[in-house]
């Protein structure tokens, strides 16, 4: 069955772009899109049954954006990358 994890939508000890605020959506999506760059180059490419996206989530503000990691519960190396993306990927941008 297809699941998926929640990344979050920066490097946890960076700074990130707010809900709300002035050029948001612009802004989340240029740094989603960077994270998962940056979680390619430190983890490898996805491998079969897994894939890296950015996921709209509702908030009270309007929508937010966060990086997830989809991945297909019946292939363990697809489970492996999605749990390791989430627990030791990069802490900066600098990797």
């Amino acid at each position: 069955m297809r699941d998926y994890l929640n990344i979050g939508s920066t490097p946890p000890a960076e700074d990130c772009a707010q809900v709300g605020s002035d050029n948001y959506y612009e802004e989340s999506k240029k740094e989603c899109k960077r994270y998962i760059e940056l979680l390619r180059e430190k983890m490898g490419n996805e491998p079969v049954g897994a894939r890296l996206a950015i996921k709209s989530f509702p908030h009270d503000f309007g929508n937010y954006y966060e990086v997830v990691c989809y991945y297909d519960d019946s292939n363990p190396k697809a489970v492996d990358y999605a749990f390791r993306c989430e627990s030791e990927g990069p802490e900066t941008w600098e990797g």
